[in-house]
């Protein structure tokens, strides 16, 4: 901040400061603050660092490693959280794979329905068919020994 001090005036610093604040207003319209950064944050964060740093004192190795191993982390976290959910995904679609033939107790609002599930959808949310309808499995509530 030294150096820009020294070669700007007070009015240009003013201005300079005035543009500043006018465009990150803008940029902050519409979008909602997060609690958490992203593979796509860190990113920029590190190309930033690296765009900006000082060429007479670059980045150590030890830092530069430090930050590719916590990235690599994050995007391996990532990848075992799509993981997690397809693999819950195939647990549900199983469980009511098992419903087929079998009596159940379905939740639809107000309304409980019985029947015998006759078939089963496949995909991230599994359906039943009861009674002539189509029903989420997320919606029964019990499941009944034939």
């Amino acid at each position: 901040m030294a150096a820009l001090e020294a070669v700007l005036s007070s009015q240009e610093k003013a201005v300079l400061s005035m543009e500043v604040d006018t465009f990150n207003k803008s940029i902050q319209k519409g979008r909602m603050p997060t609690q958490s950064l992203g593979k796509d944050d860190f990113l920029k964060i590190l190309i930033t660092q690296l765009s900006h740093q000082d060429p007479t004192a670059p980045m150590e190795d030890k830092e530069f490693i430090g930050q590719m191993a916590q990235f690599s982390t994050l995007e391996q976290m990532t990848g075992m959280a799509s993981d997690f959910s397809k693999l819950a995904n195939l647990l549900r679609g199983g469980e009511a794979t098992s419903a087929l033939g079998r009596p159940v107790e379905i939740i639809e609002g107000e309304k409980v329905v019985q029947g015998t599930v006759r078939a089963v959808t496949r995909g991230a949310t599994p359906e039943v068919l009861v009674n002539g309808a189509y029903y989420q499995w997320d919606q029964v509530s019990r499941v009944f020994e034939e």
